[in-house]
């Protein structure tokens, strides 16, 4: 039975480390490990160009050589005759392992340090499985159109929504339910600034609603960069992003940042971006304790999942501000309870709530507003309309994203069991809801 290399797929996952045979002009063998084998086509492989300098000179002077790939599912070795071909220093192919290779260096903080210099491309003669004393134990994944169908009915859905909101939540709980995929991680970008920020997360102990990332930083930030998707398969091989770790509510209170959500001994992890009109709208970002648990027919569904969540995004952001009324009603919006104090601090607009941090930058003004509102009005009604037009609270007059920060701001009053409520009356409407009398200070 002819082995199509297509069949290895997992073979080029990167976790189990292959080896290159070489032969100098007279004969003499040595042998090396590769950090990455990619597969091409049917007929070529492609390796990193980071050998040690004798078996560089092997292959200038005998283009002929032997790689030997090993299937972490189930042990299986195969041999492959290969010739090379020629060198790459550029283009879609060298782009793809160099996004990979930063990614995976700036987990370890090396970002500067490890770069690919180039891609060597071999032609492949034959592929020949090596038999093994015990047998194989070979483990399945789930077909392909099967992904595919799934992406499609979850595309269906998030196509009816209309708000930021449940564009988010469908997503989140698509990828749970339809895909199986636990643990998973929403962020949008902010159109100022170089940074992305959590709006919604699956699986984890806390949310990390607000956490944020700049771009360029780890796996999320570096697919924000390169808006390439990036796949780990084996993160024992990468130390984990250091601070994606719990912080406490002392933390919070002493940084005023958020944690991402992570899984401490996460052992592979996949990153896409979500583009829609040319322009990064997000990342949606998954990880799972076990290995190879996103194969490459997984992240050709999500990678469609991705890019109609994008356009869902980007439509719902482009009509929120569309509403017409401008009417509030009346009404305190305050339940008998004990008061609570606010305090603002006007220097990065952070808010705290009882002493515990809530939030900072424009999430953080925008609630200070609607609670001056509330106590100089005496109304609990708001529309995102009003909001936009007030210069209080200074809003970018090109792209505003306001449901976003709102959306950020409610779910953050949600998770901290805050005395005060969000609550959503309707497209572009929402109302202020306290447990007792807001006491607000600004310094």
């Amino acid at each position: 039975m002819t082995i199509r290399l297509r069949d290895l797929q997992a073979c080029f996952e990167g976790v189990i480390p292959s080896i290159i045979a070489t032969a100098s002009q007279d004969g003499v063998p040595n042998i090396s490990y590769l950090s990455h084998v990619a597969l091409v086509d049917d007929e070529h492989v492609a390796l990193s160009d980071q050998f040690f300098s004798k078996t560089a000179a092997n292959i200038r002077a005998n283009n002929n050589a032997a790689v030997m790939l090993v299937d972490p599912r189930d042990g299986g070795q195969y041999r492959l005759s290969v010739i090379f071909e020629r060198s790459l220093d550029s283009g879609a192919l060298f782009e793809i392992m160099a996004a990979e290779l930063r990614a995976s260096s700036a987990q370890l903080g090396m970002a500067d340090v490890m770069r690919l210099r180039g891609v060597d491309i071999y032609r492949v003669a034959s592929v020949e499985a090596i038999p093994s004393p015990g047998a194989a134990i070979a483990t399945s994944s789930p077909a392909a159109s099967l992904y595919l169908v799934a992406a499609a009915t979850l595309c269906g859905g998030i196509s009816e929504a209309r708000e930021i909101d449940t564009i988010v939540d469908a997503v989140l709980d698509g990828l749970r339910d339809s895909f199986g995929c636990a643990n998973s991680v929403l962020l949008v970008k902010y159109p100022a600034g170089e940074r992305l920020v959590t709006v919604g997360s699956r699986g984890y102990s806390w949310t990390g609603i607000g956490s944020e990332v700049t771009i360029g930083e780890a796996i999320i930030g570096t697919v924000a960069a390169e808006r390439r998707t990036i796949r780990i398969s084996d993160m024992s091989r990468i130390r984990r992003f250091g601070d994606a770790i719990r912080a406490s509510a002392v933390d919070e209170n002493r940084t005023r940042t958020i944690a991402l959500p992570g899984i401490a001994d996460a052992m592979s992890q996949m990153a896409l971006p979500m583009i829609a009109g040319g322009a990064l709208r997000g990342v949606l970002f998954l990880e799972s304790k076990e290995r190879l648990a996103f194969p490459k027919d997984l992240e050709t569904a999500l990678s469609i999942l991705a890019s109609n969540a994008a356009a869902a995004l980007a439509l719902a952001d482009d009509t929120s501000g569309s509403e017409q009324s401008l009417v509030t009603s009346q009404g305190n919006g305050a339940l008998a309870g004990r008061p609570f104090s606010v305090v603002h601090h006007l220097l990065d607009d952070s808010v705290f709530i009882d002493g515990e941090y809530l939030i900072k930058g424009v999430s953080g003004r925008l609630l200070v507003h609607l609670l001056g509102l509330h106590l100089q009005e005496g109304r609990a009604d708001f529309t995102n309309r009003e909001m936009r037009l007030s210069d209080e609270l200074r809003l970018p007059d090109f792209k505003d994203n306001l449901e976003t920060r709102l959306l950020l701001l409610r779910r953050r009053l949600e998770e901290k069991a805050a005395p005060i409520r969000l609550l959503r009356t309707g497209r572009g409407k929402l109302r202020l809801e306290m447990a007792g009398p807001a006491l607000l200070q600004s310094r």
